[in-house]
């Protein structure tokens, strides 16, 4: 595994760390303007700043947080797949992008062309998304914060093998 200097580790972190937060902040801004409309605020206003918020930053971000996490994961001691808490960071990212890019993205454009024609039913889930977003990217947060669970059994059992293997050769 190519290794990089602790520079450019700290570099990739800061990098991670700021678009990770303004992830969330993104993630945040959509949810109060979820929030904004169901309490009353003007739909033809709220829907199209949200659908903005959505495709130009929002969208962008969790694409950016992504690669940058994987890039960190592979070209520091953490790798990708050694411990279980960057793993289950691993999946909770690349569901949360997917459902961004796939799925919260266009429905956030279909709501800002349809403003305050927007049914009731889709207007809570432009307030349910967010919420569920926020969550999981706090849960994220504390996996990266408390590192819980060591080592994944593979990557124990992979690690202790060569110092086996030479020991035994004499090296």
């Amino acid at each position: 595994m190519p290794r990089i200097s602790p520079t450019a580790r700290k570099g990739l972190l800061t990098l991670h760390l700021v678009t990770s937060l303004g992830w969330l902040g993104a993630d945040l801004v959509l949810l109060t303007l979820g929030i904004a409309a169901q309490r009353g605020a003007d739909p033809a206003v709220v829907y199209p700043v949200a659908a903005l918020v959505g495709t130009v930053l929002f969208a962008p971000l969790s694409v950016l947080v992504w690669l940058i996490g994987v890039t960190s994961a592979l070209l520091t001691p953490w790798g990708l797949l050694r411990y279980r808490w960057v793993l289950v960071k691993l999946v909770i990212t690349s569901v949360m992008v997917g459902l961004v890019l796939f799925l919260l993205t266009p429905n956030l454009r279909h709501a800002g062309a349809l403003g305050a024609a927007l049914p009731p039913r889709e207007r809570a889930d432009l307030v349910i998304a967010p919420a569920v977003s926020t969550s999981l990217m706090i849960i994220a947060t504390v996996l990266s914060t408390y590192k819980p669970w060591g080592r994944r059994r593979a990557a124990r059992t992979r690690a202790a093998a060569p110092s086996r293997i030479g020991a035994r050769s004499g090296r």
